[in-house]
């Protein structure tokens, strides 16, 4: 199993294998509402490290735009302190899972801040507090996550 990579980020070897064997695929919004309790808006899985690199880009965008503060991502090398949740250093981050309906912008992501070879899962939080995002746990690892769907 070839390792694959993700601006810069090597994807967890499960997460490849996965997708290596066609599994990493949606387990129904019902067990996404088990897993997210809070996450409001339909998910999809993005399927492969090509649209994984697309999809993130859109962080960068956030990222870099000095009005947007209400996403809460930044780029870790350009802070004065280490970013902590809940922002999300998009410097560490890879998007594995992105609302259904585009322009909800929101989205599930591997946070590798925690551990390079099993990131923590995150996701993006717009409903607990209308007035910003924030980021959450959504599990310890992707390996957590993974068992936590059943995949």
């Amino acid at each position: 199993m070839a390792h694959s990579t993700v601006r810069g980020l090597v994807l967890p070897g499960q997460l490849t294998a996965l997708i290596e064997r066609d599994l990493w695929q949606h387990p129904g919004d019902a067990v996404l509402e088990k897993v997210v309790p809070w996450f409001e808006d339909p998910l999809v899985f993005v399927s492969n490290p090509e649209q994984m690199e697309f999809a993130s880009r859109s962080m960068d965008m956030f990222a870099d735009d000095p009005h947007a503060a209400f996403f809460r991502q930044a780029r870790g090398s350009r802070a004065a302190t280490p970013l902590e949740l809940p922002w999300l250093d998009v410097e560490q981050a890879v998007l594995i899972a992105i609302t259904r309906n585009p322009g909800d912008d929101g989205g599930l992501a591997l946070d590798y801040r925690t551990d390079p070879s099993d990131p923590r899962v995150v996701g993006s939080d717009f409903w607990t507090d209308p007035v910003l995002c924030r980021w959450r746990v959504v599990a310890p690892s992707f390996s957590a996550f993974v068992t936590n769907l059943g995949l």
